[in-house]
Formats: C-alpha cells, structure tokens, sequence
C-alpha cells in the first residue's frame, strides 16, 4: 500500500470478465490534478474500456499517465477530446472547484462525466450539474474511491445486503489521511478550490453513510472543522467531524483528518464500524496496526459466532464494469445519479453548517486567568 493516498491506485488478483468487446468502450482522461487518476483509469482499462486519449496542460502529468497507457494518446487540446465522437465517457481529477464547471462541458459535447471525489465545491455547481443531466440525460458519476475501490468496504456492502447483522442501527467511519504537505499542490491549501474537509475527505464517508445504512437522504445533526496544527496553513481544516440521522432510521459519526503520523507503514488507518439489529462489522481498510502491514480486513460477529475474513485479491472492483454497461446501455447499475448527487449535497451543507457555526471553535483553544475561552480562527 502507498504510503501517498494522493496516488491510491489498489491493485487486485481477483479477475473480472471484460464488461465490454475491445474498442466497445472509448474514453479520455483529462485535468490531471490529482493523482486519482490513475487509479480511475487504470480500473476502466481492466475492465475492458479503451483510453485513447489523455490531455493535461502539464506534459509530465500526460506523459506520467502514458507511461501506463502507451496505447494512449496525448491530445493538443481538451477540445480535441471533445470532439472526438468515439469516446463516450471522460474521466477527469481536476482541481477540486473546477470539476463542476469541466463536468458542463463534458456533457455540453455529449459524453459522460466520471471525476474524482469531491464533485463540487458549491451548491450552485451542484444545482448546475442537475440541470444539465436532466437536460441532457448524461451521467456525471464520481470516484468515491473508499468504497468503489476498496475490497473490504465491497465485501461489507455483500454481508449487509445478505443480512448478516439484520438492520444497520449505526455507522461509525474515520478518514485519516497523511498530509505530506511538501508534496501538495498550492491549491490543496486554498479553501476556495478544494471546498473544505468535509466536502473533500468527508465526502467518501458521507457516501458510505448513505450507502451502508440504504439511505436516500440524511439530517445532518452536527458538522465541525478545525485547524488545530497548522497555523503555516491558515486556510487549511486539519480536522472535521458530523453526525448524521439517514432516512433509513440510521445514525452515524464520520471523523476525517490530516494527522496521520510517519510511523504508521501507510498513508491512513481508514476504519468503519457498522451496528446491525444482530451482529456488527468492522473494517480496518488499508492496515491491522502492528500486526498486518495489508489492508482489507473485514470482521464480523453476530449470533452464528466471530469471523476474521482477508478480502485481498478475493472481491475486486466490480464498480467500473457496471459503469462501462451503465454508459453503453443506459443503466443505472453502478450508482444512480442521484445517489451520486446526494452524497455530494450533504458534504456541501455540511461545510457551509461547519463554517456558519455560531461562536465556531476551530482549533484549540486559550483559557485565559478569568476562566473565559478564546477561540482560534483560521481565518
């Protein structure tokens, strides 16, 4: 595992057919920002799509991609991708407040849309993005890449769905992440461009939230972030937490932060606990700290006993195929549009709630000799 989750990329033994006919499946990747990319592109190849082209305004991030997909070519322009009427779908990782906008002109030249997590950074992006697809009937699908392409969060989704705990009661997550703020872009750091924590992390927590406990929408109860540690990083929120209640009855807690330390062997100790009516799950996704240097380590008690299962190479990633049929078909198999859109919806209102807080206490705070509390502003 990557000690980098800029560059989570999982590998897999586990095989899955072809979901399409060589040359049946045409896509581009472009605005490589982020290296999630590879990771997006990498899945629909195994899957049995087709990249043809990649085009980024930076040449070593083209050329980086190439490397992987020589196949592939590099484009003049985003407007040659755009035009190319065999591709069908464009995938993209751009900065955060410009995947909006660049999912506009994707379905504008009628194609589909497949960006990186978090699809928006403000509700008029989202608002925007609802319009065109009912518009246009095209599909701006988003890689939540800690339950699409995380063995153990697939194989949890299978035991809930066969009832193995009955009816999911509560969903704890955290989302630690390794800063490595060295090897961050400048825009990282802009709350402007990467819209906030929740909106960014938080959103892979959200949309396991609404996805484990079979929720179409969710209260939000409390949403919080914080700057506790690095002052260098004004704009930064190094911390963020919310509790939610989901349509389904469920509740939920999701902490994300950016204080993995160095001494642990990856980049973070991602973990779930999901409380079931008869039994509970949880998932320690990407380590089993001082034990197991690998990831994907489902656990499962309920009435019939304990059980320890290493999904490694044994549930792969059926995700991108169910994308490629949905794309060539017209189906909704991998995720509907609104399911998409919903998640993204409550990280945007749970940041804009974190940030209207009254009286916010973002970060520690000083306690003065008369006992009263100064808060620390990011801003």
């Amino acid at each position: 595992m990557s000690k980098d989750g800029m560059f989570y990329a999982p590998t897999t033994d586990y095989h899955h057919e072809p979901a399409c006919a060589p040359g049946e499946f045409v896509f581009a990747a472009v605005a490589l920002d982020h290296g999630h990319i590879h990771g997006m592109c990498a899945e629909l190849v195994n899957a049995g799509g087709t990249l043809r082209w990649i085009y980024d305004p930076d040449p070593h991030r083209a050329q980086s991609l190439q490397n992987k997909h020589p196949q592939a070519r590099i484009a003049p322009s985003l407007e040659a991708v755009l035009h190319d009427d065999d591709v069908l779908l464009v995938a993209a990782a751009a900065i955060t407040s410009e995947r909006g906008p660049l999912g506009m002109r994707v379905m504008q030249a009628g194609k589909d849309y497949f960006t990186d997590k978090a699809p928006f950074t403000t509700l008029e992006q989202l608002v925007e993005a609802r319009i065109e697809t009912a518009r246009t009937g095209r599909k701006y699908m988003v890689y939540y890449s800690e339950r699409l392409h995380q063995e153990s969060a697939i194989y949890a989704l299978q035991l809930i769905q066969q009832q193995a705990i009955g009816k999911v009661v509560q969903i704890m997550g955290t989302g630690p992440h390794l800063l490595a703020a060295q090897r961050r872009p400048d825009w990282f750091f802009r709350r402007e461009q990467y819209g906030g924590i929740l909106c960014d992390i938080g959103s892979h927590q959200i949309e396991q939230f609404l996805t484990f406990s079979s929720s179409l929408d969710a209260q939000i109860n409390f949403s919080r972030v914080a700057n506790f540690h690095h002052p260098q990083y004004p704009e930064l929120e190094d911390f963020g937490e919310i509790s939610l209640t989901g349509s389904s009855g469920a509740s939920g807690y999701m902490r994300v932060d950016w204080f993995t330390p160095d001494g642990l062997g990856t980049w973070g100790d991602g973990r779930m606990t999901i409380l079931g009516t008869d039994g509970y799950i949880e998932l320690r996704k990407y380590i089993d700290v001082a034990r197991e240097p690998g990831g994907n380590h489902v656990y499962l008690v309920n009435h019939e006993g304990e059980y320890h299962f290493d999904v490694s190479g044994k549930v792969g990633y059926p995700f991108f195929g169910q994308l490629i049929r949905d794309v060539l078909d017209r189906t909704d198999h991998a995720m509907t549009q609104e399911h998409a859109f919903k998640a993204a919806e409550i990280c945007l209102l749970a940041q804009q709630r974190a940030w209207n807080r009254p009286n916010p206490m973002q970060g520690f705070t000083d306690i003065e000799a008369n006992g009263t509390i100064t808060p620390q502003s990011t801003n």
